[in-house]
């Protein structure tokens, strides 16, 4: 039975009349109330500057196709869908990128989204997400920088306490903390097996009488096995 409704409803659409026209277009951001990037104005304005804009036109001059790709290239949506209801109304429904990394360098700032591909940073992205300063390359910050980000963001003790990493190289970084814990910077040299180094930093932080973390250090390393190496 579902089978016949839905070879129905497709058979409606093909035997409506060329002339009919498209009423209206709905947008449907399905995570605007996390964030909004983009504007419904925005999304019109771009379909109008490319022509496709479909609210008047006849239903045989309407391309979803086009709409569904021009709205799905848009630097702030990670994926759209376009169908047209049988009142004529054009529908995309859409999702946005992620961020997960704010990545800042002396020339450029950029973000790097759940995917791990590089997004705009625009005014209207106001996440709070990991800081990443120094020299900081693409495929650095969408790999393990991305990782580590994301792994950050689901542990509730580190969320809150991570200040931001600078790169001096990939085999050279560095974490620092707010305000709490220690000011040390954190040694984390290279980005491989950062779970166990926290694992070592939380416990230092959580366990370590405090007449020994109140030391001056400047660096807390956590380069060597099963230790963390503190320096003045």
């Amino acid at each position: 039975m579902a089978g016949l409704m839905a070879a129905a409803v497709a058979w409606g659409y093909m035997s409506r009349p060329a002339e009919e026209a498209c009423k209206a277009i709905e947008y449907d951001i399905e995570d605007r109330a996390e964030r909004m990037y983009l504007t419904e104005s925005e999304l019109t304005g771009l379909l109008q500057q490319q022509d496709i804009y479909p609210v008047g036109r006849r239903l045989n001059q309407v391309s979803l196709h086009r709409i569904e790709k021009a709205i799905g290239h848009h630097p702030m949506v990670r994926s759209a869908e376009c169908y047209l209801t049988a009142q004529h109304i054009v529908r995309v429904r859409l999702t946005q990128r992620v961020p997960v990394l704010r990545v800042q360098t002396p020339i450029d700032t950029y973000l790097i989204d759940s995917d791990r591909k590089v997004m705009q940073a625009r005014q209207s992205v106001r996440d709070e997400v990991m800081i990443v300063r120094g020299a900081v390359g693409v495929q650095i910050a969408s790999g393990l920088l991305a990782d580590f980000a994301q792994w950050v963001k689901r542990e509730p003790y580190w969320h809150e306490r991570i200040d931001h990493l600078y790169i001096q190289s990939p085999q050279m970084i560095y974490l620092y903390l707010k305000d709490e814990g220690t000011k040390a910077r954190i040694v984390m040299g290279n980005m491989r097996d950062y779970e166990r180094k926290m694992k070592k930093l939380k416990w230092f932080l959580t366990n370590t009488p405090q007449e020994i973390k109140d030391k001056p250090y400047t660096e807390l390393d956590l380069r060597y096995k099963g230790q963390v190496v503190g320096r003045y």
